[in-house]
């Protein structure tokens, strides 16, 4: 009981301090926008300049491990096709030797999926970086009060998401120096 009195108190708390900050702002509109922060790491072109970064990077990585997978696939199918006719200690032999290839190749893909996701978030923090700079720098221009990323629920009439593309696209597009 004593949580929900502290709750309900911390409520009323914010509840004040918000209707009191309303108050110079109700003579004036409240300004407020919204980000869709997915849309903007979707469709920016810092974003996607990302992506084909990554793909670039770990694509031959990628094509090993399939390769890799693949012949040890076809060393698998041999041993199932050629197993009636081997011996006891041949077929042993084989045996291991695929489970010790699997293994191998497991810790590789664990590895490849570690560097890669590694490598993801490093690129996602820049291009975040970036979109926060522009989301900002519209904050400020154009004087919001308040924009919020990642709601519910949200009109079109406060969706800023395609200016922030918009502004990101014509920031990587614009030469280094600027």
């Amino acid at each position: 009981m004593k949580t929900l009195a502290k709750f309900s108190s911390a409520a009323w708390l914010a509840a004040a301090v918000l209707f009191a900050a309303a108050g110079p702002v109700a003579a004036q509109e409240l300004r407020i926008g919204y980000v869709n922060s997915e849309k903007v790491l979707r469709d920016a072109l810092p974003a996607q300049n990302a992506q084909k970064k990554l793909e670039a990077e770990f694509s031959k990585r990628e094509r090993e491990l399939n390769d890799a997978a693949a012949k040890l696939k076809a060393a698998a199918d041999k041993l199932d096709k050629d197993g009636p006719t081997l011996s006891e200690s041949e077929k042993t032999r084989r045996q291991r030797e695929l489970v010790d290839a699997d293994r191998d190749l497991q810790r590789k893909r664990r590895e490849f999926q570690e560097d890669l996701n590694q490598r993801r978030n490093e690129e996602l923090a820049a291009v975040v970086e970036r979109a926060n700079r522009v989301i900002r720098q519209i904050f400020e221009t154009e004087k919001y009060d308040l924009i919020l990323q990642d709601v519910v629920f949200a009109s079109g009439r406060v969706d800023i998401t395609d200016k922030v593309i918009k502004l990101l696209n014509a920031q990587s597009a614009a030469p280094a120096g600027k």
